[in-house]
């Protein structure tokens, strides 16, 4: 594992639910040595989110913790207090969402008792709202994201109810921002040598995915409309059905396609058309020119027009399910599914992190591990004997 990305960066996740054990996974996958803290007895509260479940493990655990060495803590006890100091302080990195800024002071979690420990420490705090500002320390969940982000007003049918986006997409989100914010304090840190407070929000990182829509309104100051699978910018751009009834995405986004497309259809009209030949004319007459595409499309079994429109360079894909889309041939290629042996599970998979890099490559090499697993290795790494580690146990502090 030498040549891993983040070998001999050790990174205290002190996370639980979704985003910050994305992050943690993702870290670990680049090669650091990730220790997970949860609560002994109960654990990161994502251990009960289910059915489904393998066994007594979530499903939704398995699918965020991997590449991890688990401990169960209580950071409540002041042992285990003294325990987290000592983790802390010969750690890169410590990830924490806790939700308010008391509960940190209280727990002698809070970055200014922690930044002091470890000068060099990077310290990474997931919330709902930020650390400031005035809704700081306020609940927040990925659901409330997506609402008060705006995003969900624009998901769903025309006429329909908002409607989120299937995936915990807020948490998934700022896991990534917190992800790309550590990297970027690690490199800093070599210029500097100090480490920083980062300060991620579910909010922020949801309100990113208006991207063009936020342009649309910043310019027109009117707000986007639903538009279900068309796009505002884009035609054709959207959901289309084959005879068979199977439905594939077409994406003509751009007149070179266009006229691609065109041609693979036998329609020089289409083409030469002046509704048509810009793309700005076409997303003007969308209401004109998709009924005549959904027609010729309706002509054919999708599987032919997939065929035959990814030889003329349009792009083109199937609205595949679930095991479609994790069978694909060219995801397992690029190893994209990852398969690891759990001790009590058996093989247990996960989707890969998608960093493809030639010199430096992810490892993939320990399975989400069990509530307290390491928690003996770790203790002993920090001088513990076998007898105070049976001691803590005993009170409660550790499992």
């Amino acid at each position: 594992m030498e040549n891993a990305p983040l070998s001999g960066i050790r990174v205290i996740d002190q996370t639980q639910a979704l985003a910050g054990p994305y992050c943690g996974m993702m870290l670990g996958d680049l090669g650091a040595d990730v220790i997970k803290i949860e609560r002994p007895g109960i654990g990161d509260q994502s251990r009960q989110w289910g059915p489904p479940y393998i066994q007594d493990q979530s499903t939704y655990y398995l699918a965020v913790n991997r590449n991890k060495r688990g401990i169960a803590l209580d950071i409540a006890a002041d042992e285990g207090q003294a325990i987290l100091r000592q983790l802390v302080e010969s750690a890169d990195v410590f990830i924490t969402n806790i939700a308010t800024r008391r509960s940190l002071q209280k727990y002698g979690m809070d970055y200014d008792t922690l930044g002091k420990l470890n000068p060099r420490l990077i310290y990474a705090s997931i919330s709902g709202y930020g650390r400031t500002g005035p809704r700081a320390d306020q609940p927040g969940y990925d659901l409330v994201a997506q609402a008060e982000s705006g995003t969900m007003s624009l998901t769903g049918e025309v006429n329909g109810a908002p409607m989120r986006f299937l995936s915990p997409i807020a948490d998934l989100t700022c896991g990534l921002f917190t992800l790309i914010g550590i990297l970027s304090a690690l490199y800093a840190r070599q210029q500097t040598g100090k480490g920083q407070f980062l300060d991620q929000s579910l909010q922020e990182g949801q309100i990113t995915w208006l991207d063009n829509y936020a342009g649309e309104y910043f310019a027109t100051g009117k707000n986007p409309q639903r538009m279900g699978n068309r796009h505002p910018q884009i035609t054709p751009y959207e959901a289309v059905q084959g005879s068979d009834g199977d439905w594939f995405i077409l994406g003509v986004g751009s007149d070179n396609v266009w006229q691609s497309f065109c041609k693979l259809v036998g329609r020089d009209d289409l083409a030469t058309d002046s509704r048509f030949v810009e793309n700005a004319s076409r997303v003007k007459h969308h209401e004109t020119l998709m009924p005549i595409v959904r027609e010729i499309i309706r002509t054919r079994p999708a599987g032919e027009w997939l065929s035959e429109l990814r030889a003329s360079g349009v792009p083109a894909g199937r609205i595949n399910t679930i095991d479609q889309a994790l069978s694909d041939e060219h995801l397992i290629e690029r190893g994209m599914i990852v398969q690891l042996e759990h001790p009590m599970l058996g093989m247990v998979k996960s989707i890969a992190t998608p960093i493809h890099l030639s010199d430096t490559p992810l490892v993939y090499r320990m399975p989400p591990p069990r509530l307290g697993e390491h928690t003996a290795d770790v203790l002993h790494e920090l001088h513990y004997d076998t007898a105070q580690i049976q001691r803590l146990k005993d009170q409660g502090v550790v499992m």
